[in-house]
């Protein structure tokens, strides 16, 4: 238990004052890649929303990077955020802006004040997804598996614990999905939490990892190894 990051307990997830998981209990730890899949409308992103705190915490409780969702402060939110690092399907990227002044925007929101760390930052980030060499380059410019990958660097900015990606692949063609988990991967092997919402069993079939799965309202975990 002392290596857990995620930790929920008879949860009840809902969206717009409707119900959408009962009896949630989640253990997930620290350097686990964890997939969530599910049909649409099953719960899954939902789910996610409840550990980045976006949708509050009513029944239950929960622990995410030893923040206790139930009864967290607005004030100590951006605290919790900055130990997660979040992947969306359609990159969101402010497309008026380079790669680094996309990155450079999350580190000044988020705090960082001294340009040369601020620079080496991005670069470190960059060089882990492997695309230094779009440090100029404007967003629409790169292929849909490049920006995605500028998402995650985006993601890793402020060294998270946890990454959560959600349908991170959604967008992309076969070939791109794979060079995408193989990068998650990395992140993973790197000590970091990776939890993944999909509905691509092909993906899960090619890259197992530990799988929970959203059904008939709650959660159930089986396996692929």
């Amino acid at each position: 238990m002392a290596n857990s990051i995620v930790r929920l307990s008879d949860v009840s997830v809902y969206q717009k004052n409707k119900l959408v998981l009962t009896h949630v209990d989640l253990v997930i730890n620290g350097g686990e890649f964890v997939y969530l899949i599910g049909n649409t409308g099953s719960g899954k992103s939902s789910l996610m929303k409840i550990i980045y705190a976006e949708l509050p915490l009513e029944e239950g409780d929960g622990e995410v990077c030893g923040f206790n969702l139930k009864n967290i402060e607005a004030k100590k939110l951006p605290y919790l955020r900055r130990r997660l690092g979040i992947v969306f399907q359609d990159f969101q990227l402010l497309m008026d802006r380079t790669v680094e002044e996309n990155l450079k925007f999350v580190l000044k929101a988020t705090g960082w004040k001294d340009k040369k760390k601020i620079d080496e930052r991005i670069l470190d980030v960059l060089d882990e997804v492997g695309l230094v060499a779009k440090l100029k380059a404007m967003p629409h410019r790169l292929s849909g598996g490049e920006q995605q990958r500028i998402a995650i660097a985006r993601a890793l900015l402020n060294h998270p614990d946890i990454v959560l990606a959600d349908e991170p692949t959604g967008n992309l063609d076969p070939e791109t999905s794979n060079g995408i988990m193989r990068l998650l991967f990395s992140i993973c092997e790197s000590g970091r939490t990776v939890i993944m919402a999909t509905h691509n069993y092909n993906l899960i079939h090619k890259f197992p990892a530990r799988i929970v799965k959203c059904q008939e309202g709650t959660i159930s975990e089986t396996h692929n190894k």
